[in-house]
């Protein structure tokens, strides 16, 4: 009869495991396991400035370099900046899919339209932008954080 040993199972999880971790700039960006694949800083500049993601929003750093935002009222988040942390690919992906999750103060009710969903919600982004666009776009953003030391 074969005895179940606890000590080979973990050394045969161990080893399986190793060969599959994801790199340390993997696991950084990923949330619970949510990776996508790599995606390309320029072709997401230019689908932020091709879906009029400008409109809204200014990019830190590319100020002088893409359109301003025209919209009224001013929605007033930034793309980009200093953070304590980079945020994960699934964060970023959410915030682009479902941007009406992270609206919940008051001084961000000016980005809400009348039924409550976000004004970016209500842009129709989600019909239009491929799933390339999003890649590049969360590469891009990527590209755009810095964290505090």
């Amino acid at each position: 009869m074969y005895r179940f040993r606890p000590l080979f199972a973990i050394l045969i999880v161990v080893a399986f495991g190793v060969g599959c971790s994801p790199s340390a700039d993997e696991q950084a960006r990923s949330s619970r396991g949510f990776a996508l694949p790599q995606g390309s800083v320029q072709d997401g500049r230019q689908a932020i400035v091709e879906l009029r993601c400008t409109t809204c929003h200014e990019v830190h750093g590319l100020e002088d370099e893409l359109p301003r935002p025209t919209a009224t009222p001013i929605v007033g988040v930034k793309l980009g900046g200093l953070l304590p942390r980079e945020p994960t690919d699934g964060e970023l992906l959410t915030s682009i899919i479902n941007p009406t999750h992270r609206i919940n103060t008051p001084n961000e009710q000016q980005n809400v339209s009348s039924d409550g969903e976000s004004r970016m919600a209500r842009a129709g982004l989600n019909a239009t932008m491929t799933v390339q666009q999003m890649i590049d776009i969360v590469a891009f953003l990527h590209d755009r954080y810095e964290t505090v030391q």
